[in-house]
């Protein structure tokens, strides 16, 4: 189970008549690590893409996010890459990886990794058993939230076949099955059921939970995708509240075979905190819905990626050669870091990945024989000499089959042959991910980006790796970089 993290509480200038109580992960930035003393690294994916969307709305309302607010691997992992695809549903899994100069570090560099998953054909996608559990309470009266909601479970609804169902449970003060397992085939029915929804009143999150996964479990199929998806704003308030105990019993029921989505809404009282940790908790995903359009997104263009797992429990080893790397720092997944032991142990929970969908990490390391971050020991071994070829790092890859209880590997080197000399030369998703990544530290703050890295260097590193652009998303981060440069910073507790 993932360990709760303590919340950080965002507060911005007072403003007549309202109050924010925004709640995100208190995790501080990764240190760099020294590779002789601990030359492995070890973490879940994470391919939550809810921060991006939450970093976007505050910028389009002209404020810096909150620090805590910043996940820079979900910032990264919003886009697609085009990594090459894998075709085997066994092997779900296709590493792609390039080493490059650092754009913001002298004399450091980048070891991008990426796994592109199977994308199941749609034709072989299993049916659905689906309970949409949606927060009817006050506090989701706002147009941005409930409202917002119904438009995007109604684009949900657009992509049922016949033989997908859908069960809706309502909570506000107490909680209420709205409608019964009903077929693909009666959407106008799943749409009576989603206008007929009206906020008011205080949050029994908790009792919508219970009953959410019960009617799960009684309309249970072993060969159907089995999820509970809730919309709400986390401001749980009534019954059980408490995030260690709503965390504790999604642990419990992800045992049943029944996965759990959360989708956070609107502003003021967003509780990131606990969707975090009930996503992470109950084998399911995070998102955030800002706009329509990223409705759209969710539930219509990565649909399959959205609900159809293709492996659970997937963890990201890499051990480092102190012959060639004398220190690294792995840049975001603060909050899905793993013990090193925890890596061949089956029964350590860690993330799961959707039909189609890539994870990228990046770590930022120090070649042996580059001036170090740190002076070395008086009275230690002394530096390794820079390795002349070979490997730089070794690539583990664990992941289980849904359902499955058996881990399985994937393994990879990454060596000299991996390496680009200039990050122009790197490829285009390498220069990308690299500009999306400076975005988020520069949005957070991280101490380890030189001055002259600035936000004119984020947009100018994107514009590069533009590329095709179906949807506008690159262009939309053009902007959003820009945007950042123009917004004064908003003061947070414990920064």
């Amino acid at each position: 189970m993932q360990e709760m993290l303590p919340a950080a509480v965002y507060r911005p200038g007072p403003m007549p008549g309202e109050v924010n109580t925004e709640r995100y992960p208190n995790a501080q930035a990764n240190p760099i690590k020294q590779t002789a003393q601990e030359p492995v690294s070890t973490f879940s994916v994470d391919v939550d893409t809810a921060a991006y969307a939450n970093v976007r709305r505050f910028l389009n309302d002209g404020q810096s996010p909150p620090r805590h607010a910043v996940r820079v691997e979900e910032l990264i992992n919003y886009f697609d890459y085009g990594y090459a695809k894998p075709t085997d549903a066994q092997v779900p899994f296709k590493p792609f990886v390039a080493v490059t100069p650092s754009p913001w570090s002298t004399d450091r560099q980048i070891v991008h990794i990426g796994l592109q998953g199977y994308d199941i054909p749609r034709a072989q996608e299993p049916p659905l058993n689906l309970v949409f559990l949606i927060d009817t309470s006050g506090s989701m009266s706002a147009e941005n939230k409930l409202p917002l909601a119904r438009k995007a479970l109604n684009l949900l609804v657009d992509q049922l076949r016949p033989q997908d169902r859908v069960s809706m449970v309502a909570y506000a003060g107490s909680a209420g099955a709205v409608l019964a397992p009903t077929s693909g085939r009666e959407k106008l029915k799943m749409r009576c059921a989603l206008g007929a929804l009206e906020s008011g009143g205080s949050t029994a999150g908790g009792q919508g939970l219970a009953l959410a996964y019960d009617l799960a479990v009684q309309n249970f199929d072993a060969k159907a995708i089995n999820r509970v998806i809730l919309m709400t704003d986390g401001d749980f308030n009534v019954g059980v509240a408490d995030p260690a105990k709503l965390t504790d019993f999604v642990a419990a029921k992800r045992k049943s075979g029944v996965y759990l989505s959360v989708y956070g809404l609107g502003q003021g009282n967003y509780n990131d905190t606990l969707m975090q940790a009930l996503a992470q908790n109950g084998n399911g995903t995070a998102g955030y819905i800002d706009t329509l359009n990223e409705a759209r997104k969710s539930f219509r263009d990565d649909f399959s990626g959205s609900l159809f797992p293709i492996a659970d429990d997937v963890k990201i080893q890499v051990e480092f050669n102190p012959r060639a790397v004398s220190e690294y720092r792995l840049i975001g997944y603060e909050t899905r870091l793993l013990n090193r032991e925890d890596f061949n142990n089956d029964r350590v929970d860690a993330g799961e990945v959707g039909s189609g969908t890539s994870v990228t990490a990046l770590y930022e390391v120090t070649p042996a024989g580059a001036r170090p971050s740190s002076d070395p020991l008086r009275y230690g071994a002394p530096a390794p000499r820079a390795a002349s070829g070979g490997e730089i790092a070794f690539l583990k890859v664990r992941y289980k089959l849904p359902g499955g209880q058996t881990s399985r590997l994937i393994e990879r080197p990454i060596g000299v042959g991996d390496t680009y000399a200039r990050v122009l030369d790197a490829p285009e998703a390498t220069r990308w991910a690299l500009a999306v990544a400076g975005f988020g530290q520069k949005l957070r703050g991280d101490p380890w980006l030189s001055a002259d890295f600035g936000w004119k260097a984020v947009g100018d590193l994107a514009q590069t790796a533009r590329g095709s652009d179906p949807y506008g998303l690159r262009a939309e981060f053009v902007q959003l970089a820009r945007a950042a440069g123009e917004t004064k910073t908003v003061n947070e507790s414990g920064n």
